[in-house]
């Protein structure tokens, strides 16, 4: 069985039950595990099947097939997009048919699930809304509609036009079907559903069309009165987008907040809705050099509107390239300031997703991203310390395992959250690394005289020193570090750290610690085994024996690579261990890690330029494989034909600006300028999109965000490098190494 890069760390355990299981199993152990492991009152989503395609053309979650004489009209097997009509802004579904005599056709929409997304409220009805544009349609040559559960199995199909009471023609019509209403499927619920079918329910021969929006599951149709007026806060222009932020919602009557845009101040028209839980929006545009009006109104859960906020406006302008990266810095960054988990102040895994769920590793990286926040003067320094202040305060109550803190920790109660199910309760070593880089970046700043930056100094040096880095080798004479201990399950995991893979960091610091130090000679031993179970493991994810020994030596479109599985791997390798460790700085037996970085970057940047799959916008200014969101689960994307599905997500190209600037630019002008009417939004860039599948995620990941403005900061002035290597500890560790390359 392959162990590829998200075996490397907690995620490993996605990999294990995505191939020995199937999809539908997956997803079922993930909502399992998150109803087991609740800990506090997580936000309830509801429950949707369709509210808007992230991308024009086709919707991606959906499938039309059909048998002449009938027909369905389909933009490769799937549902047009129309952006022109649509209940809620910015689009809806186009179900455009033929009853034929003897045929038949069907068109599902399938339920996308968001990682993360895995509370919901009751639901007892179906709820979507229809516009029947055809004035020959009746309620008879309406379409039946059947509802499916994750195996597949659908109920009997249902007539829509029974659950219509006011027929018209040009016109939104609310459809509401009881969930019970539906036979032989089981328990159909707000979790158990997955998907609508719309079938032929007429022999006609005639020509109908639909337009379909807000397919969702309620709970009932009365809905709790909004209580309060949106109040619209500032709004602020970039090249082609403007954000605008409201003051937080605090009504959970409040389903949407819906945005409108005006040229001239007087005419509003609507370009989009948002969750409560996310208080800004991001409207691109696509036009420089103008100025555009706002306004914002709550909807409830039957789409009641309320009075509008007051406007507010801002003007596009034109931006060179140092405006461009500190827009995407900017961007990011607000994932960690304005997206922070409230009692923790530290980073979410994902936005939108799990509201009290902080992720370690991402914190980590999110605290650098905040250092650099405020060298940037997103905000100020006195900012900057309040955060930490509560940042520290958290860190210090929260559950830790010899020092180790968990891969994910409950904000509200601190305690260890096993997300990936019961053995994923315990100190995870290598989040806890990534975790530590920030906070000795952040020791290293706060370097200013007087008892406030002493303090917090102070109190990152105790979190520091209590790490058990040495008990994590399971042995006295272990060879290796072992990622995860478990209170209750022990060293059941059973997972050796051994590179080349994201995992450096840890033991770079675990020899580098002052209180539980491990002896340099692991870093060869360990982390650069070159014993048979060191070599078989690298053989078994890279299914190629290129680099099984730690050096590789072969050279892949040109470049010689030193070091790496296969040809490199994927380019969060080159990024997660190298946030705060200079790779300038670091040099083993083998290598110089940046010159072997910068090649890793090159491999893949020549590989999308080859595209040997021949994916839709693979380019010099569309690369970049690595791990990320996809249409159905994480994975890690490679420079290679298994690995690569044409995925491409926007951290890769972007957080490899110190490798290969110009490459890195180019992409990032493309990614905003080409695709920033799908691929821009709240926080940045959206984690990743796939052009050949039409897809694009609906999701900001914490692994992914940081490292953009980080490295664009390391690009640009050194200072995250600057900072973290300042530190004696760290440079004594280096030395530690060095001697025992001799």
């Amino acid at each position: 069985m392959r162990g590829d890069t998200l075996c490397i760390n907690t995620r490993f355990l996605i990999c294990l039950f995505i191939k020995r299981c199937n999809l539908k199993k997956w997803l079922t152990f993930c909502l399992t595990m998150a109803c087991i492991h609740a800990f506090a009152q997580e936000y309830n989503y509801r429950p949707s099947i369709f509210t808007n395609s992230r991308m024009d053309g086709n919707y991606f979650y959906s499938k039309v097939e059909w048998q002449s004489p009938s027909w369905a009209k389909n933009v490769g097997g799937k549902l047009p997009v129309h952006e022109k009509l649509f209940f809620t802004p910015g689009n809806s579904l186009q179900l455009h048919y033929v009853n034929g005599d003897k045929g038949n056709w069907r068109a599902s929409v399938y339920r996308s699930r968001l990682r993360g997304q895995d509370f919901f409220t009751p639901a007892t009805l179906l709820s979507f809304k229809i516009f029947v544009s055809s004035k020959g349609t009746t309620l008879k040559s309406l379409p039946a509609i059947r509802a499916g559960l994750e195996d597949s199995t659908l109920s009997s199909p249902l007539e829509i036009g029974k659950y219509i009471s006011e027929f018209g023609h040009g016109r939104w019509l609310a459809v509401y079907i009881p969930l019970k209403d539906f036979r032989n499927i089981g328990d159909l619920n707000a979790t158990s559903m997955q998907s609508v079918q719309f079938v032929q329910n007429d022999f006609d021969k005639m020509e109908h069309e639909l337009l379909i929006d807000d397919i969702e599951l309620v709970s009932s149709l009365q809905s709790k009165a909004i209580t309060v007026q949106p109040a619209l806060q500032k709004a602020k222009g970039f090249a082609r987008h403007i954000d605008i932020e409201w003051k937080a919602v605090d009504d959970d009557a409040v389903r949407w907040v819906k945005i409108y845009r005006s040229t001239d101040g007087k005419t509003f028209i609507p370009v989009g809705v948002q969750l409560p839980i996310i208080q800004r929006y991001a409207d691109f545009t696509g036009e420089e050099n103008k100025k555009f009006f706002y306004q914002v109104t709550f909807l409830d859960d039957n789409y009641r509107e309320s009075k509008p906020s007051s406007i507010v406006s801002a003007n596009t302008r034109t931006m060179n390239d140092q405006d461009l990266l500190t827009m995407v810095q900017e961007a990011a960054f607000r994932y960690y300031w304005d997206g922070a988990e409230k009692v923790s102040g530290l980073s979410k895994e994902n936005i939108p997703g799990r509201q009290h769920m902080v992720a370690s590793g991402a914190s980590g990286f999110g605290l650098m991203a905040l250092i650099a926040g405020a060298e940037r003067r997103f905000i100020t320094r006195a900012q900057l310390i309040n955060r930490f202040k509560q940042i520290l305060a958290f860190l210090e109550k929260a559950d830790t395992f010899h020092g180790a803190y968990s891969h994910f920790i409950d904000g509200p109660t601190a305690k260890a959250e096993p997300f990936f199910g019961e053995r994923d309760n315990g100190g995870d070593l290598v989040e806890t690394s990534f975790l530590m880089q920030g906070l000795l970046t952040a020791r290293a700043y706060f370097n200013k005289a007087g008892a406030v930056e002493q303090s917090l100094r102070d109190r990152i040096t105790k979190i520091w020193h209590k790490v058990e880095w040495n008990w994590y080798k399971q042995f006295p004479d272990s060879k290796y570090l072992y990622w995860h201990w478990s209170p209750t399950h022990g060293w059941e995991i059973n997972h050796k750290l051994i590179g080349w893979n994201e995992t450096m960091i840890t033991y770079l610091l675990a020899i580098a610690s002052p209180t539980f130090s491990i002896d340099a000679s692991l870093y060869y031993s360990g982390w650069a085994s070159q014993d048979e179970e060191a070599i078989q493991y690298r053989q078994g994810w890279g299914q190629t024996s290129d680099g099984s020994k730690y050096t590789n030596g072969n050279v892949y479109f040109g470049v010689p690579l030193e070091i790496g599985v296969s040809n490199g791997g994927p380019l969060f390798f080159i990024h997660y261990s190298f946030l705060g460790y200079d790779p300038k700085a670091i040099t083993d037996k083998y290598t110089n890690y940046f010159r072997n970085n910068k090649r890793i970057a090159e491999i893949n940047y020549r590989y999308c330029l080859s595209n040997p799959g021949g994916y839709t916008g693979y380019s010099d200014s569309c690369w970049g494989l690595t791990a990320c969101d996809g249409p159905f689960h994480y994975s890690a994307s490679e420079p290679v034909s298994w690995q690569d599905d044409g995925k491409i997500a926007p951290t890769g190209a972007i957080s490899s600006f110190p490798y290969l600037p110009d490459a890195s630019m180019k992409a990032l002008r493309n990614y905003y300028y080409q695709y920033g009417h799908f691929l821009w939004g709240e926080f940045g860039f959206r984690d990743a999109f796939n052009l050949s599948q039409n897809w694009c995620s609906e999701i900001f990941m914490g692994l992914n965000q940081a490292p953009m403005v980080v490295m664009i900061e390391n690009y640009r002035s050194g200072l995250l490098w600057k900072l973290f290597m300042s530190n004696d500890e760290i440079k004594a560790g280096l030395q530690k190494i060095a001697r025992h390359a001799k």
